[in-house]
């Protein structure tokens, strides 16, 4: 290691974006690739089409694009109150920041609360790896506390006892997912009473990142909650992954820290027409999402019947999947996953199951039966 490199980092591994095709020797030479939980569906071509005239005739590539967001901000927060039934004065162009991803938002949220030894924060794994990660990067510690097998609630005790005792730095972000990845549930009331109580000095980031498959928001509650913020993402159903936009809500002066960190001109000119022109569209393209869950439901029918497998309900636009204990010694999650991709279906590999994400109709067909076979071929 060089000398001038931080020594903790010797220890961190690279974060690679698509683990699931690098685990095995795959055979396939296309995929049918559900695991990162994008969409399966694009752009339509009529907007592809309107973006590609907004790139040539609107777009000046030797400009720097708009560093306030000020138009995209005005467009998300009428998107906010409108899909929570809130009226449209409720949160306004102050109340968003705007990111290269959610993955920024949560750097930034990390510089402006932990770094400089100042705090910690607190993860009830499994969920969302990159809270993590991008703490590590930091050199932020990462408390974690595990969740209820059956239902995957966060301890609450374990969590409630980390908040107590964890000193030197004290855990100042508690950051959860609602609904959580990658086990597809909602946050319980036990867990919203739990974060209601939370001292303020402990800032509580929700990620609403699959806000559009569960219609599941606690949005209305920021505007009494200022230690409470809300991230979201244009990667999932409104289909711009590609793109990298993240947003997040939350109270006018946490805002205005968030503004401080934030990298100027953070989005690409192109990344912030293809967000306006997503949620100007957002009727045609949140029209996929009925298909996704009729899809999602259809996968946890088939499979729930197979002896071996273990199906828990889902909120978002995936399911995970784990094996009985015992059922069989020659069927593990890992040779399972490796049938899977030889065949050409990636999924998600996790130490306690597999994150399936809900593909075109085809997609699906074809995963149903590859894990059927793959079953019976383990079982045997």
């Amino acid at each position: 290691m060089f000398k001038y490199i931080r020594s903790d980092l010797a220890q961190l591994n690279a974060y690679k974006p698509h683990p699931s095709s690098d685990t095995a020797e795959p055979v396939a030479t296309q995929f049918d690739r559900l695991d990162t939980n994008e969409s399966p569906i694009d752009l339509p071509p009529e907007l592809k089409e309107k973006l590609a005239w907004t790139y040539q005739q609107v777009i000046e590539t030797n400009r720097y694009p708009d560093g306030g967001h000020d138009t995209l901000k005005n467009a998300i927060a009428l998107y906010v109150n409108e899909s929570a039934n809130l009226p449209s004065s409720t949160f306004t162009e102050a109340n968003i920041s705007v990111g290269n991803g959610s993955d920024e938002l949560i750097r930034s949220l990390l510089i402006a609360t932990c770094l400089g030894g100042e705090g910690s924060i607190l993860v009830a794994n499994p969920t969302f790896s990159m809270y993590g990660i991008l703490a590590q990067t930091l050199g932020i510690p990462v408390v974690t506390v595990a969740r209820n097998e059956t239902n995957f609630e966060m301890d609450l005790i374990a969590a409630q006892t980390a908040i107590e005792q964890t000193q030197n730095p004290p855990i100042r972000v508690v950051f959860v997912v609602h609904p959580n990845s990658p086990t597809a549930n909602c946050l319980t009331d036990a867990e919203l009473t739990w974060l209601r109580n939370l001292p303020e000095e402990i800032l509580v980031v929700i990620d609403e990142a699959y806000f559009e498959f569960s219609q599941t928001t606690i949005v209305g509650e920021l505007t009494q909650r200022s230690n409470w913020i809300v991230l979201r993402t244009f990667s999932k159903a409104f289909r711009l992954a590609a793109m990298r936009v993240g947003y997040c809500v939350g109270n006018t002066e946490a805002i205005a820290i968030l503004e401080k960190i934030r990298l100027p001109y953070n989005l690409p000119s192109f990344s912030i027409a293809a967000a306006l022109t997503a949620l100007q569209n957002r009727q045609l393209l949140l029209q996929s999402i009925p298909q996704t869950l009729s899809e999602r439901e259809k996968l946890i029918t088939n499979l729930s019947t197979h002896p071996a497998l273990e199906i828990t309900p889902s909120d978002t636009n995936f399911i995970y999947l784990r094996l009985k204990t015992n059922y069989s010694p020659n069927t593990t999650l890992k040779n399972l996953h490796q049938k899977l991709s030889s065949e050409g279906t990636l999924l998600r590999l996790l130490p306690g199951g597999l994150r399936i994400t809900i593909g075109t109709p085809e997609e699906n067909t074809r995963t149903l039966n590859r894990l059927q076979t793959a079953l019976n071929i383990g079982d045997k």
